[in-house]
């Protein structure tokens, strides 16, 4: 039974958020891997061209049943999920910067879509994705290891962060609609997802600040996963036997360093001048920034707290053994070559800009 699919290749799937970074890949794969009924759930038709675009390949089309609508709408909700036996759940307010608007586009948009499953009476699987962004990280010690049984943050809203809150409150969503209506459920919590199509330098490496890039992650890992990687990854916790009721980290073999990963760019990209600020200032920066918001009652907003540098920027091991062993997962696209691949999608895009 090990690896073996829960569900028959002409069986309904539903992606929502299917026109995005991740979930158009998601598509891909599930039609590559033979699926013959795949719903495509997208806010509206914009952005939408690279599904037409895999609409139009020969044989796909009759394959693929694209849908417009709006997670927050009940109806819509309800006739997405019509039929499906398998549900990726990846539509998420990721440019809400407002706790109100992620919360909203991120939570009520799931409880939505559960309960509709729920009603539907024939789901076999909903698979949520999540993020590395739910982890506390506060209080493992420095360099060791997190993986799935790490604690997740207990006060979200005191990281500072809208999407941090509003993952954590939607895994606690799936898993309340787990227990209340029996839902069986994956959660997929992927790393830094990276590829063309989402250039720029993750805030793990550092940030770009008064013309100059403050490099805070050091000498720290970098969870990274390939795009093509991520979505693999997605549709194995959500139709092979062994993933019910799994959470699931996704990171790649060979992950690089925040120095090595900041050196290849400039080598490779371009070139600027950055700063490094060892963890001790990093943290002692952050530390200051807190303490004056809090004095402050918030004037300076809190965007830079102990939390935040747990998170991003303390010196953490990862793994992707659970992944591997459960549903038999393996990154196609090394590291290396997904980092060639990248920095080729950065150079045409500054060269188009």
């Amino acid at each position: 039974m090990e690896h073996e699919n829960i569900i028959d290749k002409n069986d309904l799937v539903l992606v929502t958020g299917a026109n995005g970074f991740i979930g158009s890949r998601v598509v891909e794969g599930l039609l590559e891997l033979g699926f013959q009924r795949v719903r495509c759930f997208a806010r509206s038709s914009k952005g939408g061209n690279r599904l037409e675009a895999l609409a139009k390949v020969g044989g796909v089309g009759s394959r693929l049943e694209i849908v417009s609508g709006n997670l927050l709408s009940p109806q819509d909700c309800a006739s997405a999920a019509t039929d499906a036996r398998v549900i990726f759940h990846l539509a998420a307010g990721r440019g809400e910067k407002s706790f109100p608007d992620a919360f909203m586009n991120s939570v009520v948009t799931t409880r939505n879509l559960l309960e509709a499953a729920a009603n539907n009476g024939c789901l076999k699987r909903f698979v949520n994705i999540s993020s590395f962004s739910v982890y506390s990280n506060q209080h493992k010690s420095h360099g060791k290891l997190l993986d799935e049984s790490c604690p997740v943050e207990q006060s979200p809203a005191l990281r500072g962060e809208a999407y941090c809150f509003a993952k954590v409150e939607q895994e606690q969503i799936v898993l309340e609609y787990a227990t209340r209506r029996g839902i069986p459920y994956a959660i997929v919590r992927p790393g830094q997802v990276y590829g063309p199509g989402n250039e720029g330098i993750t805030g793990r490496v550092g940030i770009g600040t008064f013309g100059i890039f403050l490099h805070l992650g050091g000498s720290n890992t970098i969870p990274l996963t390939y795009v093509d990687n991520c979505a693999n990854a997605i549709i194995l916790a959500g139709i092979k036997h062994g993933a019910d009721g799994q959470i699931f980290n996704v990171v790649d073999d060979d992950l690089p360093s925040s120095r090595k990963f900041l050196r290849l760019y400039k080598r490779h990209v371009r070139s600027f001048p950055s700063l490094y600020v060892p963890h001790v200032m990093s943290y002692a920066l952050c530390y200051l920034w807190e303490k004056y918001s809090e004095w402050s009652h918030d004037q300076l907003p809190p965007v830079f707290n102990r939390r935040r540098w747990h998170t991003y920027w303390k010196s953490t091991r990862y793994s992707n053994e659970k992944l591997k062993k459960r549903v038999g997962w393996m990154p196609k696209v090394r590291t290396e070559d997904g980092l060639k691949l990248f920095f080729e999608s950065c150079r045409v895009r500054r060269a188009s800009a």
